[in-house]
């Protein structure tokens, strides 16, 4: 590459971050389902290190903790409010370049482009249904995995350099690391045969993918869901708040089959469908059919979920690093540019009316005196993503006690609850049970405080103390109307 052309890409790069990192200062809160819980853990965290916390620990763990560790840090220095804008903002760049950079490092054409056509998808993917779902610690670590897949793919000086990053994503997450590492073995072992005998090897991954999930289902209590074939291609990725997203969905899927069928117009069918690229990108999309969506592993109490979801973010960037291998034709390529500022737009309409409801919890709270426990069962039942399930964690960082908090009873996290104590409740149905409805108020767990509607369909919401023996209900909030009606 030219010193011009190195310059340009560096300038478009500084300009495509920029724009980029918007969706995380355009509000006045990131709207990222758990990342309230994140933050909110992270303040705890400095409670316990205080000893302000009875009956709460920190658990040394060597995974499932880089995105709570980075805002921790930031934390002490900035405050809340900034640690999770950094944190985040990090986050995207991170998930970004390096799945550009892997889409990059899988291209073959010549010259090797930096592959732009494909960027308004990246982005989209970016922000989609992993980022809104809050699951930073699992975004982090696929970004990472990608880094290391683009470096393995860079030649010898560079495959060593992957496993820094390798290493660093699983203490972020350890579900992409053994994807990845199913992605370079396979790999590897694809590109020493002979393309004619790859079909086999396809057939015969495939076969081990099939014996994994049978042996799981064995050992372990799994859940599995009808719909888990939406994840196959990653455009479910885009459908984060109401029905209204399915559109774009289905908008990028028909761009994605057109660019497709550009693909086998100029490679040739039986030449792309033994292009390693193409396989990986099969045995993605199978991974998320054949495998549980959910697994209860030892130790735990509360299972591994949403694992078809999560790995459907992978299968996109699969797709993109498959497209780009060609020239896509330019009304595609606008037709991406077309589709992402409508994604944008709608995200950005949908988290504005989610500031207002966290403006207005965040006043009832502020009634109350400090350090009380405070619950609430408020949900959007229209929305794909529940934007309500944790803003109150969020709210009560520096105030009150989100007593419902769900991190430290499922031994998933490094904030733990060893035995019942004045902060959260200890068991994790408990927990389930405050969010969703149907907890009994005990007395112990007075005084206790409930956010919730101030009757039933008012939009105004209030603040009331909970006697005990009173049942928890689950009441619906519809926050996200931008063309539903209603």
């Amino acid at each position: 590459m030219s010193s011009r052309n190195t310059a340009r890409t560096v300038a478009c790069g500084a300009l495509v971050s920029l724009l980029l990192l918007i969706p995380c200062f355009w509000q006045p809160r990131i709207q990222a389902g758990d990342l309230s819980s994140h933050v909110y853990n992270a303040w705890l965290a400095q409670l316990i290190e205080r000893g302000q916390a009875p009956g709460l620990t920190l658990a040394k763990q060597s995974n499932n903790v880089l995105f709570d560790l980075i805002l921790s840090g930031l934390m002490g220095p900035f405050g809340a409010a900034a640690a999770q804008r950094i944190a985040v903002s990090g986050a995207v760049l991170v998930f970004f370049w390096s799945a550009f950079a892997y889409v990059w490092s899988s291209s073959r054409r010549q010259p090797r482009r930096a592959p732009w056509q494909v960027a308004p998808c990246l982005a989209m993917l970016a922000y989609g249904w992993v980022f809104h779902m809050g699951l930073f610690n699992f975004y982090i670590s696929l970004g990472l995995c990608f880094a290391a897949l683009a470096l393995a793919q860079s030649g010898k000086r560079w495959a060593l350099a992957a496993a820094l990053p390798l290493a660093l994503a699983y203490v972020a997450h350890p579900l992409p690391v053994a994807w990845a590492v199913g992605m370079l073995v396979y790999g590897r072992i694809a590109q020493s045969l002979a393309p004619r005998h790859r079909p086999r090897l396809l057939i015969g991954a495939l076969a081990a993918l099939a014996a994994v999930a049978a042996l799981l289902g064995a050992l372990f209590e799994t859940r599995r869901e009808a719909d888990q074939f939406m994840a196959m291609t990653g455009v479910d990725q885009v459908w984060i708040y109401e029905r209204y997203y399915i559109a774009i969905s289905v908008a990028i899927l028909a761009v994605w089959v057109l660019c497709f069928q550009r693909v086998l117009e100029t490679r040739g069918v039986a030449r792309t469908m033994l292009d390693v690229r193409f396989q990986l990108l099969a045995l993605s999309a199978a991974s998320v059919v054949l495998l549980p969506t959910g697994v209860l592993l030892p130790g735990y109490h509360s299972g591994l979920d949403f694992v078809s979801e999560r790995m459907s973010l992978a299968g996109g960037v699969l797709v993109c690093a498959l497209l780009a291998s060609v020239r896509l034709p330019r009304p595609l390529v606008g037709a991406t540019v077309v589709i992402a500022p409508t994604f944008f737009g709608l995200s950005y309409t949908d988290e504005r009316a989610l500031n207002a409801v966290e403006s207005q919890m965040e006043l009832v709270v502020a009634q109350l005196p400090p350090g009380q426990r405070v619950v609430s069962a408020l949900a959007d039942p229209q929305s794909r993503v529940n934007p309500l399930a944790h803003l109150l964690d969020r709210i009560c960082v520096g105030r009150c006690y989100s007593y419902a908090n769900y991190e430290p009873s499922t031994a998933q996290f490094r904030v733990r609850a060893d035995r019942e104590n004045p902060i959260v409740v200890s068991k994790f149905d408990e927990s389930l049970g405050i969010q969703t409805g149907g907890y009994v108020v005990k007395a112990r767990d007075l005084p206790l405080y409930d956010v919730d509607l101030c009757q039933p369909g008012s939009p105004r919401i209030c603040v009331a103390p909970l006697p005990a023996g009173a049942t928890l209900h689950n009441t619906g909030l519809r926050v996200t109307p931008t063309l539903g009606g209603g």
